[in-house]
């Protein structure tokens, strides 16, 4: 499958080299012996936590995002930081995105964001058995969250299909989450 498919990379520069991604332009030949252009946005592992209270509702975020030029309804994420496992980059974004902590992190998934174009590897958690976090730990500097969003897990689908809901990691996880979340109702 992925063996004989490879594309082997002939020539590598950095176009740009910014405070959270560069950029990577590699000349590749793939598997039919022909060269072609690669443009690659080379990102930080990222990690995404569906937070669920005791209520069944999902604590979402409301942020402003610059590429999409519109507020999100998003699940809390960030970047995993050099030398930190990705579990405890989860709980360490969902404290200061949503102020909330957990004892109880389940691993839903790995997933590639974008792979047509960006390296970016996403860990998706749930967290529940939530508690109030400590105070100190608040968002970063460059992000505002506006609003912590509690949204009832079981009517994301509809919020999905409404376009309430667009952010792909968003999706994903919440779908895993409810997947989850159903098969353990079946189970009992």
């Amino acid at each position: 499958m992925a063996g004989s498919e490879r594309e082997t990379t002939v020539e590598s520069r950095i176009a740009y080299q910014g405070k959270i991604l560069s950029v990577r332009v590699d000349q590749v030949r793939m598997a039919s012996g022909r060269l072609a252009t690669r443009e690659v946005v080379e990102h930080s592992e990222v990690v995404c936590i569906v937070p669920i209270d005791a209520d069944g509702n999902v604590l979402m975020v409301r942020q402003y995002r610059k590429p999409a030029e519109t507020t999100l309804l998003e699940i809390p994420a960030g970047g995993v930081d050099p030398g930190e496992a990705a579990d405890q980059a989860a709980l360490r974004e969902l404290q200061e995105e949503t102020g909330f902590t957990t004892d109880n992190l389940e691993h839903l998934m790995n997933f590639w964001a974008t792979p047509g174009f960006c390296d970016e590897f996403m860990h998706a958690y749930l967290a529940r058995g939530l508690r109030q976090g400590s105070p100190e730990h608040q968002p970063d500097s460059d992000e505002e969250i506006q609003e912590v969003v509690r949204v009832p897990l079981y009517g994301t689908p509809e919020m999905i299909q409404r376009g309430e809901i667009r952010d792909a990691k968003s999706i994903a996880s919440l779908l895993m989450a409810l997947r989850i979340m159903e098969q353990e109702e079946l189970d009992r």
